[in-house]
């Protein structure tokens, strides 16, 4: 379902750019990302390019809204360097951007026909990574971590 962009989407465009032209000027740091909360405050971050595979500027941007406390981000834009504008976000930001913040959305497509769309229209039969996270309480009232289930598994004893 693709929304409508709003003159706070052409802005937060526009502030992920300023920064790509600022701070994208070597090799370390080819992509800027700009990310709003619903209150309209907005987060940037540039990528870390390292062989080991540095972070995105989607991860760096998000990281830097929540050092500052922000619980639910709205919307989300990468830019690349030297002009090469909006670029959508690699496999490994789609899964994060999903499962930190199922709700947000992302501006793809070119200057003149950008779009904001839900992050899980980007990332069809994604793999539900809140599913498998372990409930803390559990291990902290038994002192034991959960044993996992396997469906359609039956007791060693019936061998």
């Amino acid at each position: 379902m693709t929304t409508t962009m709003l003159d706070t989407d052409r802005a937060l465009v526009q502030a992920a750019t300023a920064v790509a032209k600022l701070r994208c000027r070597s090799e370390n740091h080819t992509v800027a990302a700009a990310a709003r909360t619903t209150d309209g405050r907005v987060f940037t971050g540039v990528n870390l390019f390292h062989f080991t595979g540095g972070p995105c500027a989607e991860l760096v941007a998000i990281g830097a809204a929540a050092t500052q406390g922000v619980g639910e981000l709205e919307t989300i834009v990468a830019v690349g360097d030297r002009g090469r504008g909006v670029i959508p976000p690699c496999g490994r930001c789609r899964q994060v951007l999903l499962d930190y913040h199922p709700t947000i959305q992302v501006i793809v497509g070119p200057l003149d026909g950008l779009r904001k769309v839900p992050v899980a229209d980007l990332l069809p039969d994604t793999y539900i990574w809140a599913e498998q996270r372990l409930d803390a309480s559990a291990i902290v009232r038994t002192g034991q971590w959960p044993m996992p289930t396997v469906p359609a598994s039956r007791p060693a004893s019936e061998d």
